[in-house]
Order: C-alpha cells, then sequence, then structure tokens
C-alpha cells in the first residue's frame, strides 16, 4: 500500500556538539553475536549510535532477572507467569538499573508495556516502543486495549509518544485515547545478492515452535515437502526435524536456499521473518494478522491465507513452489516493498524525529535538525 506521508531526516550533530544521550530499556536483547533475541531492538541501537548518539542498552545483565528474560521461547512475561513471586524483586532491579542509567540521559527509550512502568520510576522523559508480540498472553498490548483500555492509557500516559511496529497497533492504542502515537516499523537490511535456491524448491520456517505460531498447522500444510525448520520451543515434537536456532549468518543462508517461507501465527506485530525473508527476494506465505498485511499484498508481494487454514497454507505453498516465475514476481516485489518502507535510513530518521519531539531543549543542544523529505510508506 503506497501513499503520500512524510519521514523527518536529521543532520548529524556537529563535531562541537555534545552527543543526544539515550538510555534504552528493554527485557530482550542479544547475549552473543549467535542470540536472535531483541535484535530488533540492537538494530535500532546500532543506528543510532551510528548517527552519532549516545546509546546506553539497560538489558538483559544490567540487572538480576532471575532467568526470567532466558530465551527459551516464553518471553519475559510468560516465565514471570511460571514464578509470579519474583515480579516485586525483578522490578525494582530494573528500576534501579535504568534510574542509575537515566541519570546520565536525556531520554529513556523503553521497549514493550511493561516496560512503560520501569520508565515511569526513571526521573527522565521516556517514549515507548510496543511491539505486539503474542507471548505476553492476556498481557499483550493488542489484547489488552481490547479489554482495558484505561488501563492501557494509565500506563502509557506519562510517554511523551508511543511508537508502534505496525499501523495496526497504532491504531490501536489511539482508540484507547492516546495521543502521541506514531508507526514505526522495525529496520532491515537489503542484501545485494538474494542467494541459489535449493533443488528440488522448499520451504523454510524460522522462528519459536510454539502455540501462537500454528506449529502444527505448519507441519500439516508442509508435510512431505521438502522443508528446513530452524527454531524450538514446546512444540518441538510437531516438526522433529527442526535444527534448533541457528545464529543470523546462518539463518541468512538458509534465506537463501529457500523459494518460500512460511508465517502462520495467529497473533503477530510485525515478523522480522517477514521482513528479512522479503528483504531476501522471497515468497512468503503467511497470514494476514498484525503488522503483515501493511507489507505483504496478496499476489504482488507475498501470499496471504486465512489463520489455521492448513488446506489453503498447503495450497499456497505448492503453487509457490511449482512456478518459478511467480517466486521471482512476488521476490522483486516483496524486496521494493521493504526497501522503500522499512530501510534503515527511514526507520532512523522517523526515530530521530520521535525524540526532537519529546526532548526538544537536548535535541537543539546536541544539533539535531528536522528536514522533511517525502516517503512511501
Amino acid at each position: 500500500m503506497a501513499s503520500a506521508a512524510v519521514s523527518e531526516a536529521f543532520e548529524a550533530p556537529e563535531q562541537h556538539r555534545r552527543p543526544l544521550r539515550v538510555a534504552v530499556f528493554t527485557t530482550s536483547y542479544p547475549r552473543s553475536a549467535d542470540d536472535f533475541s531483541g535484535r530488533f531492538v540492537r538494530g535500532s541501537v546500532e543506528n543510532l549510535r551510528a548517527r552519532g548518539l549516545e546509546v546506553e542498552v539497560v538489558g538483559p545483565g544490567s540487572y538480576r532477572d532471575f532467568g526470567l528474560t532466558a530465551n527459551n521461547g516464553a518471553g519475559f512475561i510468560g516465565n514471570l507467569r511460571r514464578r509470579p513471586w519474583l515480579a516485586p524483586l525483578v522490578l525494582l532491579s530494573m528500576i534501579f538499573a535504568l534510574r542509575r542509567a537515566a541519570k546520565r540521559a536525556d531520554l529513556v527509550h523503553t521497549n514493550w508495556l511493561a516496560g512503560a512502568v520501569v520508565a515511569a520510576f526513571s526521573g527522565r522523559p521516556f517514549v515507548v516502543t510496543l511491539h505486539g508480540s503474542p507471548t505476553a498472553g492476556r498481557f499483550h498490548d493488542l489484547g489488552l486495549a481490547e479489554t482495558a483500555p484505561r488501563l492501557v492509557r494509565w500506563i502509557l500516559g506519562r510517554a511523551r509518544t508511543v511508537i508502534c511496529c505496525s499501523d495496526r497497533l497504532a491504531t490501536t492504542m489511539r482508540g484507547c485515547g492516546l495521543k502521541d502515537v506514531r508507526a514505526i516499523p522495525y529496520g532491515v537490511d537489503v542484501p545485494d545478492e538474494v542467494g541459489d535456491e535449493d533443488e528440488p524448491a522448499s520451504v523454510l520456517y524460522v522462528g519459536r515452535l510454539s502455540p501462537e505460531k500454528n506449529i502444527d498447522v505448519i507441519a500439516e500444510a508442509t508435510d512431505g515437502l521438502p522443508r528446513i525448520v530452524a527454531g524450538d520451543g514446546p512444540d518441538r515434537h510437531l516438526l522433529p526435524d527442526t535444527i534448533g536456532f541457528v545464529g543470523p549468518d546462518e539463518v541468512s543462508e538458509l534465506y537463501g536456499r529457500a523459494a518460500v517461507v512460511v508465517v502462520a501465527s495467529s497473533a503477530e506485530g510485525l515478523p522480522n521473518v517477514v521482513l528479512e525473508a522479503m528483504a531476501h527476494g522471497k515468497t512468503v506465505v503467511a497470514t494476514p494478522v498484525g503488522g503483515i498485511p501493511t507489507v505483504i499484498e496478496d499476489g504482488k508481494t507475498g501470499l496471504l491465507v486465512p489463520v489455521r487454514d492448513a488446506a489453503a497454507l498447503r495450497a499456497a505453498i505448492e503453487k509457490a513452489l511449482v512456478d518459478r516465475e511467480l517466486r521471482r514476481k512476488l521476490g522483486r516485489g516483496a524486496r521494493k516493498r521493504v526497501d522503500g518502507y522499512c530501510s534503515w535510513s527511514r526507520v532512523t530518521d522517523a526515530t530521530l524525529a520521535v525524540y526532537a519531539a519529546a526532548v526538544p531543549e537536548a535535541a537543539r543542544e546536541t544539533g539535531i535538525q528536522p528536514a522533511v523529505r517525502p516517503a512511501v510508506v
């Protein structure tokens, strides 16, 4: 969906000016080069630093988390539900860690709905990014906005800006009565080369093997087809041929080998797997949930199928597997779409625009100057 819009670009701070200082709070952040946890947060941090900002990450390891941020597919809230008595201890540890970092910062940028609770005690202006992640269960931001909009408004009401990873999530948050809400997608790198497909053409799944991903549907729809599965989780028994979690370089190689990438979730924010596969020029077959329809237009930039419809998913996969020209057409459209919508330069520009509005005096001191340019969104 292309439309005229405004994206704000920023000049880098001049050498003699101090950098804008930001403390980023997160419960998910890569612990090693092979860790995929919170890679969308890391990507943002790296690109902000490249623009001259001074960014301190307050993530796992900066506070005592009692193992609740472990990369086990359950997510922080899912792990906390199993040991709820740890909530006060973890919250205090997070608050103290963020307050220490915030003393050196102009602005706090926190992630997830629960992160806004921590940021409220930071003593600094803060902005919040919501990711629409379904792993939070009933505390899922979309679900909570529908069942308890006043609670969501109370939690997020002190934020200078609420950033949402998709237009749908942003619309829902505005419906809760929040005023300054902006939709900013995740950034993605578009590689120069798309890789050579396996022969015969294969289908790839990358991600958690957990119920909200409808692994049973994927197993049924891909049964007997050449497939590669990279991931782990409680539903591993449904896809026992999985190679487990692998690092970013290996995943990039898998994208290159695959003809089709499948996502069959019941709920999503804006999956990095979808953006990365599209950037690699792959045909993505996905369900129209969360922010997915923002980037996938059925028949032009990918294929969309109904949620929990294994027959429709199988038919779409087989259609793409047997038609190389269709795959090439969809792949070209996919690369063009993500390059125009969520290149890192555009995403970082939009994030800096939020920062400049949240702390205008500090932005002026650091030399961040907005400029206006057209964008395709």
